[in-house]
C-alpha cells in the first residue's frame, strides 16, 4: 500500500492505493474499454462506471467536489499505472541477477 497526493483545481486530495482501490481502477479501465470498444455498449456499462467512480472517490480525503471528480480519477489512474510499472520493474531486476547465475551454471 502506498498514499498518494493529488492537486486537482487547488484542493489536495490523498488516497491510500489498497488492493481494493487498484482493483475498481482496473475495472474501471476495462469499463472505458469496453465502451469505446464498442460505443453502443456505452449505456450498458455506464451506470456501472458511474459505481466504480464512487467506489473509488469514497475512499479519497477529503471528499471528493463534483467539479474536481473527473480530474482526480484520471490522477488516480495514473498513479495505480505508476505503480503496477514500478512493481513490473522491480520483478524484472530480481528476475535478471537470477537468470544469470543459473546461465553460469
Amino acid at each position: 500500500m502506498s498514499s498518494k497526493e493529488f492537486d486537482v483545481n487547488g484542493t489536495d486530495y490523498k488516497i491510500v492505493l489498497t488492493e481494493q482501490v487498484i482493483g475498481h481502477v482496473n475495472n474501471l479501465k476495462s469499463l472505458y474499454n469496453a465502451a469505446y470498444e464498442d460505443p453502443e455498449s456505452f449505456e450498458d456499462v455506464s451506470s456501472e462506471i458511474s459505481n466504480t467512480i464512487n467506489e473509488i472517490a469514497s475512499t479519497v480525503e477529503p471528499p471528493a467536489e463534483d467539479s474536481d471528480l473527473d480530474g482526480l480519477i484520471q490522477e488516480i489512474i495514473k498513479a495505480v499505472d505508476n505503480k503496477a510499472d514500478e512493481i513490473k520493474k522491480e520483478l524484472e531486476a530480481k528476475e535478471k541477477p537470477a537468470k544469470k547465475s543459473k546461465s553460469k551454471k
